[in-house]
């Protein structure tokens, strides 16, 4: 159950920070409403995976797979640059967070 609830955790703060970039600063109404909302239920259901998935693990994996879904919106749908650098960065996240799940017990 932990794990459902991190995988939607993670869906609703990549929905959330997408709404956050359609809001234009806050200030279009609908986008900024639902934003609020993601993001509430969000760390509702990141506490509710916290209960039986440890906090270091849990974290890095919603972060870290956050950064990439939101970097290929960023890319696809927004036309962010994408660059070597970019690319390294995110590689070298999500090698320190296979890195702590490896450490867990």
């Amino acid at each position: 159950m932990g794990w459902i609830c991190l995988i939607a955790a993670i869906l609703l703060e990549v929905l959330g920070t997408t709404m956050m970039k359609l809001s234009n600063g806050l200030t279009q109404l609908m986008p900024a409403l639902a934003m609020f909302v993601c993001y509430i239920l969000c760390f509702a259901v990141l506490a509710i995976a916290l209960k039986t998935i440890p906090m270091s693990i849990a974290y890095a994996i919603w972060s870290a797979i956050g950064i990439v879904i939101i970097s290929a919106i960023g890319i696809f749908f927004f036309h962010e640059d994408l660059n070597w650098i970019k690319v390294v960065s995110t590689v070298i996240i999500i090698a320190g967070v296979v890195g702590l799940k490896l450490s867990s017990t």
